[in-house]
């Protein structure tokens, strides 16, 4: 445990993770250790590190470090619409967060280079009796970079605990799009599945880190906090009816933001039973999409939509087809 402690204490995200929920004031009733393998230790401390870096012909991911469970494969470069793009799969050996995990992620994207990072399947958080899992997202996209972050959805089992945060910081001339996606767990599965989880803490905020004026200031900050046996969520003006909720921030230079705000119409519509909007962020700093759905399916269907959009606006190029298996 010693030497997991001297190693974590070089990786600031790391610190981070292990630290996020003993300081976070909804998190206070879920210190309890499990019985079994303590909290952050070997094997429940997971880290990955991505560089991207422009090369002659594409962009390559030219740094990787990983600690488990979590796991990355070769990045790949399957999208005919943008062959230059490398895509990376993030893995977990573990195959589900558990009590007492921690995670941390580090994506830069260096000057004029590009990435598309995604999952292998659904995050899943498994049942808790002890403590609670927590993730920690350090994103770093630096001048005419461009990053598509769109994992698959997060699927919280009843009586679980999770907190992440997310912090983007990108150039003014940069563009990250950062997809979540939280499902109200497995309600085909059993009666106390539907928003049975304890608590989903979720905070995402952005800032400029470019010199000069722009010098780390603040773009935005969006927490929310659900804790659905406290707070009825399925109540009108929260969930209501729908049980996936997604979440899309796009952080890119204000001369896109009319012309893709004018391409996406508002919508709701109870016979497909889908919901969605977009509205500008603060300071100018991009936009962000947000859905509701009976299903993951409809949800990703209209996040496609948005994403299609942007790439539209903003690189003058589509999407890929989906594969049939997404």
């Amino acid at each position: 445990m010693n030497n997991l402690r001297e190693e974590i204490k070089n990786t600031p995200s790391r610190v981070y993770a292990h630290t996020l929920g003993q300081n976070a004031p909804e998190m206070a009733c879920y210190q309890n250790e499990p019985i079994q393998m303590q909290s952050g230790d070997i094997g429940k401390s997971g880290y990955l590190k991505l560089r991207f870096a422009k090369g002659e012909y594409r962009s390559e991911l030219v740094e990787m470090e990983r600690r488990v469970p979590s796991l990355v494969q070769k990045a790949l470069y399957w999208d005919e619409e943008m062959p230059q793009l490398p895509c990376v799969t993030m893995i977990s050996t573990s195959g589900c967060l558990l009590q007492g995990d921690r995670q941390a992620l580090d994506v830069i994207v260096e000057k004029d280079a590009c990435a598309h990072i995604t999952t292998q399947s659904a995050t899943k958080i498994h049942m808790m009796n002890a403590n609670y899992a927590s993730q920690v997202q350090q994103i770093d996209v630096a001048e005419n970079g461009y990053l598509e972050l769109i994992p698959d959805p997060i699927i919280p089992h009843r009586d679980s605990r999770f907190i992440t945060d997310t912090l983007i910081k990108l150039h003014p001339s940069a563009t990250v799009i950062y997809s979540e996606i939280l499902q109200s767990g497995r309600k085909y599965h059993h009666q106390d599945e539907l928003f049975g989880f304890d608590i989903f803490s979720s905070r995402i905020r952005a800032e400029y880190q470019t010199e000069g004026e722009h010098n780390g200031k603040e773009l935005f900050v969006e927490k929310y906090i659900l804790e659905p046996k406290k707070n009825e969520l399925m109540a009108v003006g929260v969930m209501e009816s729908f049980d996936v909720f997604g979440n899309v921030i796009l952080l890119t230079p204000k001369q896109y933001h009319q012309a893709i705000l004018e391409r996406l119409d508002a919508k709701y519509d109870v016979s497909q039973q889908i919901a969605y909007g977009a509205t500008q962020l603060p300071n100018e700093s991009g936009i962000i999409f947000k859905v509701l759905s009976v299903d993951s399916p409809n949800a990703k269907k209209a996040i496609r939509h948005f994403w299609q959009i942007v790439r539209e606006e903003i690189l003058g190029i589509s999407l890929q087809k989906p594969f049939l298996w997404k």
